[in-house]
């Protein structure tokens, strides 16, 4: 113990990054495991489409959409997205809706717009499409 407090007493601005660090990662956590919207994983993805009728959303531009997409997936450019214009999902709010993007970044946000709009059980793929191709799942190309 007296080694730390050593340790502390010669390197305090380096203490401090390692204590503020430490409730980043906590903070962090505790915020995850509290908020309205999880991510999932792939197979949570498929569960959640087989299993209670869930809606997957992709929020990539249409290029990459007709690219490779999650079979049955809805587009929703990232433009009506960015507005929070879900107008054309409206009929989808008491339904399970999982939002991807390439990377799961883009998504977060998008899902917290959702969720503020009365959506009622959002979700977004933690990963993006390169989760679900990691996985080896299928896509589908074409329009």
């Amino acid at each position: 113990m007296d080694q730390y407090i050593e340790f502390v007493g010669n390197h305090p601005i380096l203490s401090l990054a390692w204590v503020a660090l430490v409730a980043l990662i906590v903070g962090g956590w505790i915020k995850s495991k509290f908020s309205a919207i999880r991510q999932i994983n792939p197979q949570q993805l498929t569960l959640l489409i087989n299993r209670e009728d869930g809606l997957v959303v992709d929020i990539r531009a249409q290029k990459e959409f007709n690219n490779g997409r999650i079979a049955g997936a809805e587009h929703l450019s990232p433009e009506k997205a960015k507005q929070s214009d879900f107008s054309s999902l409206e009929k989808s709010k008491s339904k399970p809706i999982i939002l991807v993007c390439t990377t799961g970044m883009t998504a977060s946000g998008i899902a917290t717009a959702m969720h503020k709009a009365g959506f009622e059980s959002v979700y977004v793929l933690s990963g993006g499409m390169g989760a679900w191709q990691s996985a080896g799942l299928p896509t589908t190309t074409g329009r």
